[in-house]
């Protein structure tokens, strides 16, 4: 397993962006499928976005896509979620998630290893 640790959360009106970060420990970060999820009270954590372990593939929420981008850097063991054209449906503590395979996961159920959040709040 990876210990991850998420920053970039914060309040920021609608129409805005933030970038969302991801470290993680250890030296086979490059093995492992990451991906975003997000949930706010009362609800089931949501997909987001997921990437695989070389950046090859890409997935998205359909809430999500043309605004979010999930993006790597196995050099420096960071998933990153850019976050452009925020709504306040977006308001949300977002998680990084890592699974040790090729192949990204949209379901929470298929990940290993998770941080412990950041908030995401989006004012009208």
């Amino acid at each position: 397993q990876v210990q991850l640790v998420e920053s970039g959360g914060g309040l920021v009106q609608a129409g805005g962006s933030l970038r969302l970060s991801c470290a993680a420990s250890g030296r086979t970060f490059s093995r492992y499928a990451m991906g975003w999820f997000r949930q706010t009270p009362g609800k089931a954590r949501e997909f987001v976005a997921a990437i695989s372990p070389l950046a090859g593939r890409t997935y998205y929420a359909d809430s999500v896509k043309g605004r979010f981008t999930i993006s790597r850097d196995n050099a420096k063991n960071t998933v990153f979620l850019q976050m452009n054209s925020l709504k306040p449906e977006d308001t949300a503590v977002y998680y990084c998630a890592a699974r040790n395979t090729v192949i990204p996961g949209t379901e929470s159920s298929e990940y290993d290893s998770w941080g412990q959040g950041t908030q995401v709040t989006v004012s009208s």
